[in-house]
């Protein structure tokens, strides 16, 4: 098929056909770049999503790399998403490599910022392999969003933009009362992930609208960042079931239902008279211990000043879903 235009006057590699021998080995390193973190991430038990941040900077390094070297490889041309031949079944893989590649510095550092300070509480939650299921559902809906409103749109699309505010769309649609530090109003400090997103998905929506009614462009896929956020928002109820942590919603049902009331505590059963300290841990806990999060800190205070009323050694405060001491 020979090199195809993607711009007026360069002749850039877009199809398989297009790729030297020269163009597959530049494609094999940037290979390793992107999944070597991955890697050693699965074998050593770190973060996904700190494994995620490295891998868009070594790619970002590689991009930089390729111009800096003259290469004739293109990987914008070859891997990032074109609309006009989005659903040819040979280019299926930019749906997936342009969520990998960014268009400068400045676009990777704002999505990389996104995914530590937002993924890696998120991962703590779900998990790794959900973490990394919502990552990829943001950037599909994301790369969904644009293409189906771009039909025949011959521009390049690219960048992690998506696959960040599918994140934070699952944060918000699973734990929105979450506190976590991020920069905001000139601010960097914990807050709410609902006034983040508040901010965050208004500004984009706000900005998508003053662009469209008045015909200019931004050169930002705004609407395919808001398809991502409504990807994640939408689909982290069915990927979280049995996750690590349960969502905000389930987790105040099994409150309501779960938690057993506090009666006689083991030191009336066995005729016992506990301290005043342990008397008073105690009766915060009646008192206060119809929530799980207050029922576990008075635990693991009782924990701390009381010592078993049958064996005479030392209590331990079990992190059970029914919030019960031990």
């Amino acid at each position: 098929m020979g090199f195809n235009r993607l711009d007026s006057g360069r002749g850039v590699e877009i199809y398989w056909s297009d790729l030297t021998p020269g163009d597959f080995v530049t494609l094999s390193v940037l290979l390793v770049f992107a999944f070597g973190p991955y890697v050693y991430a699965v074998r050593s038990g770190v973060s996904l999503a700190l494994a995620t941040v490295l891998s868009l900077l070594l790619v970002t390094f590689f991009q930089a790399g390729v111009d800096l070297l003259g290469l004739a490889f293109e990987p914008i041309a070859f891997l990032s998403l074109i609309p006009a031949i989005a659903f040819e079944p040979s280019m299926a893989h930019r749906w997936i490599t342009a969520g990998w590649l960014h268009a400068d510095w400045f676009h990777v550092l704002h999505n990389i910022l996104v995914i530590a300070l937002v993924g890696v509480p998120l991962e703590q939650r779900l998990g790794a392999r959900r973490w990394m299921a919502i990552y990829f559902v943001g950037l599909l809906a994301g790369n969904l969003s644009w293409v189906v409103t771009h039909i025949g749109d011959p521009g390049a699309s690219l960048g992690a933009s998506g696959a960040a505010f599918g994140l934070l769309g699952a944060y918000m649609a699973g734990w929105p009362r979450d506190e976590i530090e991020f920069p905001l109003l000139f601010l960097i400090r914990a807050w709410p992930v609902w006034l983040i997103t508040l901010i965050k998905l208004g500004f984009e929506i706000y900005t998508m609208y003053e662009v469209e009614s008045l015909g200019q462009s931004t050169g930002i896929a705004h609407l395919a960042h808001v398809g991502g956020f409504f990807g994640g928002y939408i689909l982290i109820r069915p990927i979280a079931r049995s996750g690590n942590v349960p969502l905000e919603g389930d987790f105040e049902q099994n409150e309501a239902s779960g938690i057993r009331p506090i009666g006689v505590d083991p030191w009336q059963e066995r005729g016992l008279t506990p301290s005043d300290p342990v008397k008073r841990i105690l009766r915060r806990l009646r008192e206060e211990g119809d929530e799980m999060e207050t029922r576990q800190a008075w635990v693991e205070e009782l924990a701390e000043h009381a010592i078993c009323p049958e064996c005479g050694g030392a209590l331990e405060a079990l992190q059970g879903p029914m919030g019960g001491y031990v």
